[in-house]
């Protein structure tokens, strides 16, 4: 009787114990998060072909460290973190494929730590399932192998995101408090504000239950990623508040902007959807993305049945906050604004697929199985088609910057050499000429400057289809690449 007692009081003490991780983080199952892993960095170097050019944000951020071309101008928003992210490769190499390469390699590794850290927290399966999500999502694959700060926001925000559920669980866990610190540090390092507002929620959580010494860790970690970005704001941009000020003009204005449709407009493949005035992608492709909130809902209820309320509610609340500024105060959208918010809703969503397909036990439910294969299937089907839609129009774009570049070669435009105009700073990088413009969020010089810079070195003006050449280039040599008008300035400047 007394056994028959003590097994009742230990059944009590399971019922009612915390939301606390299950086995020891260290334990084995780290080889389908490092499949999952190797098969992402695969399928990056095979749907997105490394020699794919750089794009126009690339270009900036590139040529800050590279021999290639003089650094662009580099605007209020952008941080210094993808430039010493490709430093290493960058700094000494010119080969576009190679830096793909190395980010493909560097994207791999960086999934499999994000995916480790939440050992423990959630079966081995279902945080392997989350991983396969995320990563076979068209815009994390396209986006990935890129020298662009987003999915790495997204994987910082999914390691600091775990590292602080299990923190809060054990407090003398000092891996977890460094993960915490770390992926802060890599989210502001990135981009200061969406590290803000995606640990925003942690923060609270922290001050709410009195662990100071986790929002400690948390706001050094913020404070480490951003300080490099806080100082530069006051050596380059006139001071924190005004490099915000400017940021925030660069971007359209930060306010009441409903863009939830224009994200659903560029589900179909568009980089950048601003306006976003075109039409909207057939309906299949959006379903997935519909489909998001509800499989999370599923994805919580499963959990609070399980007993692991918090460490789900902690990961939605957190997407929510990162999705929000996109969502509801910018003017326009690119799909990869959003990276953050479905790494760290693709646990949840993963936990409830699960859900369906099996019985708590593990064992398969037929019927359900079935339905979550066949949708599984067509989604990624869905996903294939627009990344290689979206690659092969992409690198036909850059195609035709290199096309320019070769043709402003023959013209006699080279290295030192000075574009502005239509497209100039990717044209530029390509090209090995400094980038200048005089209006738009890109200006940093006037026409003045210009025209003495002519007296150097070779300028030319870039004009688009539709586009007319300032006034002082209007009398220049035109010739013709594609669909853009070189505009060039006379040998030794204007008369």
């Amino acid at each position: 009787m007394g056994n028959g007692a003590d097994a009742a009081l230990a059944g009590m003490r399971r019922l009612h114990a915390p939301d606390r991780p299950g086995p020891s983080w260290r334990a084995r199952g780290n080889g389908p998060l490092a499949a999952v892993a190797g098969a992402f960095t695969v399928a990056q170097l095979v749907l997105v072909p490394p020699g794919m050019g750089l794009g126009w944000d690339e270009a900036v951020y590139v040529s800050q460290v590279s021999p290639q071309a003089p650094a662009a101008f580099f605007s209020a928003p952008r941080a210094r973190g993808v430039p010493l992210l490709v430093a290493p490769v960058a700094a000494w190499s010119t080969s576009t494929p190679l830096l793909r390469v190395y980010l493909a390699l560097l994207s791999g590794l960086g999934l499999y730590l994000a995916l480790r850290a939440w050992r423990g927290l959630f079966p081995a399966r279902v945080l392997a399932g989350a991983g396969a999500l995320f990563a076979t999502l068209w815009v994390t694959l396209f986006y990935a192998p890129q020298a662009m700060p987003n999915y790495w926001v997204a994987v910082g925000a999914l390691a600091c995101v775990g590292c602080f559920l299990r923190a809060r669980a054990d407090r003398y866990g000092r891996a977890a408090l460094w993960g915490v610190s770390a992926g802060a540090a890599v989210m502001a390092w990135m981009r200061p504000t969406d590290a803000v507002w995606v640990t925003l929620p942690l923060l609270v959580l922290a001050a709410f239950t009195r662990r100071a010494r986790l929002a400690a860790v948390l706001v050094a970690g913020l404070v480490a990623g951003a300080a490099e970005w806080v100082v530069e704001a006051y050596v380059s941009y006139g001071g924190l508040g005004q490099r915000l000020s400017d940021a925030s003009r660069v971007q359209g204005g930060l306010g009441w902007n409903f863009a939830v449709d224009d994200q659903m407009r560029s589900l179909g493949g568009r980089a950048l959807c601003r306006p976003c005035t075109g039409p909207w992608p057939e309906p299949v492709l959006m379903l997935w993305w519909c489909a998001l909130p509800v499989l999370a809902g599923l994805g919580l209820a499963v959990a609070h049945r399980a007993r692991r309320t918090i460490r789900t509610l902690v990961p939605l609340v957190c997407a929510t906050t990162a999705a929000v500024p996109y969502l509801f105060m910018i003017g326009y959208a690119a799909p990869r604004f959003l990276l953050p918010a479905y790494a760290l809703l693709a646990i949840p969503v993963a936990d409830g697929l699960f859900r369906l397909a099996a019985t708590p036990g593990g064992r398969w439910r037929p019927l359900g199985a079935a339905l979550v294969a066949l949708a599984l299937a067509g989604h990624l089907a869905v996903q294939y088609a627009v990344v290689d839609h979206t690659v092969d129009r992409t690198a036909a774009a850059r195609r035709a910057w290199a096309r320019t570049a070769a043709e402003l070669h023959r013209l006699g435009v080279r290295p030192p050499c000075l574009l502005t105009g239509h497209e100039a700073i990717p044209i530029a990088f390509y090209t090995g000429c400094a980038s200048a413009q005089t209006r738009g969020n890109n200006a940093n010089t006037t026409e003045a400057e210009i025209l003495r810079t002519t007296r150097r070195v070779p300028v030319a003006v870039l004009s688009g289809p539709a586009g007319r050449p300032p006034a002082y280039a209007r009398t220049w040599e035109v010739r013709r690449s594609g669909e853009v008008r070189i505009h060039l300035a006379p040998p030794g400047g204007p008369a």
